[in-house]
């Protein structure tokens, strides 16, 4: 990496302040689409004349299987919480530390020592929000708090709904509509669950990932959304609500984490740091429009997101949200063997 006057010694300052070293001026950053903020990328750039590449995946087990085959190059990973055991467990995350570096006291203390990442030795908060309903109260105006909009929905509805094609999400979500709790091996509960929703697939109009632009156009009716996708496709469209599944909705938060195998690890280091810095958290969450895990970052939140239906969960609606647990592997493969039937 190169260093130049001012803002080079400002990086170099606080490479020695986090125990970090120099290392070449590339970074490679492999998250979810249309989740990464431009600006914040940029200002990384320039203030460590790093060159940034951005790829996109689309799921969780699209990213785990590219890294696990090898040969990625890639030095950055953000997955969900539920996955996040699944990265470590298997040796494909570098222990990189953030506890131990200097932005680490912004960190949020809710967020410091977590089931997935205990005392935050691998990864550091991305964001973090609920799974839910986005409706467009233009075609429809009944309630939007409950699965039943995807898992049996109204005539309105028919053909119109879109299921974003993320498995854990919107397993959990059925098994709570059906009356089962996430990760639940019980194979009754899980033939319920898998008859509900191959009665309920030929309702859908599709499984997209796509939803933002769609639903602000009006080509998605209805869809098994995040919130902060739903934020965004309301600004666009004030007929656009989110709803909260009051049979119950997986919270998540997907973490930045450096590769086992990473080719620049100082950086990426460097740039777990960076985004512990509660002016460049918010240009995450600025970005993509979700809350963060960084205390003092809401000084330089947008406006429009202070209050915010989809952030601030209605207090009605609050008991029924949970974090969905890691499942056992016996319970994923089960999760797994339902998840293809219905993508037949």
């Amino acid at each position: 990496m190169k260093w130049t006057t001012g803002a080079g010694l400002t990086a170099a300052a606080l490479l020695a302040s986090t125990g970090l070293a120099s290392a070449e001026g590339k970074l490679n950053i492999f998250n979810w689409g249309n989740y990464t903020s431009p600006e914040l990328i940029e200002k990384f750039k320039k203030e460590y004349d790093v060159d940034v590449t951005v790829t996109d995946y689309d799921s969780n087990d699209t990213a785990l299987a590219k890294v696990k085959a090898g040969g990625h190059g890639f030095d950055i990973v953000v997955p969900s919480h539920s996955y996040m055991p699944i990265w470590i467990n298997e040796g494909l995350l570098l222990e990189s530390r953030p506890d131990q570096m200097e932005n680490f006291e912004h960190m949020s203390d809710r967020w410091k020592d977590v089931d997935w990442d205990p005392g935050r030795r691998f990864s550091v908060p991305w964001q973090w929000g609920t799974t839910g309903m986005a409706v467009n109260t233009s075609v429809y105006d009944g309630d939007p708090n409950t699965s039943a909009i995807f898992m049996d929905p109204p005539e309105e509805l028919v053909g119109k709904v879109n299921v974003v094609p993320e498995m854990i999400d919107v397993m959990n979500l059925a098994i709570r509509y059906v009356g089962g709790e996430p990760c639940t091996s019980d194979r009754e509960v899980l033939r319920k669950t898998r008859d509900a929703m191959m009665a309920a697939r030929d309702k859908w109009m599709s499984m997209d990932y796509g939803t933002t632009e769609k639903l602000a156009a009006g080509d998605m009716v209805a869809s098994v959304n995040w919130n902060g996708s739903t934020l965004r496709a309301r600004m666009q469209n004030p007929d656009i609500v989110y709803g909260y599944p009051r049979e119950g909705y997986p919270l998540w938060m997907d973490s930045a984490a450096v590769l086992a195998d990473a080719q620049n690890p100082e950086n990426a280091k460097l740039f777990l740091n960076f985004i512990m810095d509660p002016e460049n958290a918010a240009m995450i969450s600025n970005f993509a429009r979700y809350a963060n895990g960084i205390d003092g970052s809401e000084q330089y939140m947008a406006e429009d997101m202070k209050g915010a239906p989809e952030i601030d969960v209605p207090e009605e609606f609050q008991s029924a949200g949970a974090f969905n647990p890691s499942c056992p592997p016996e319970v994923q493969q089960m999760y797994t063997q339902i998840w293809t039937q219905l993508q037949k």
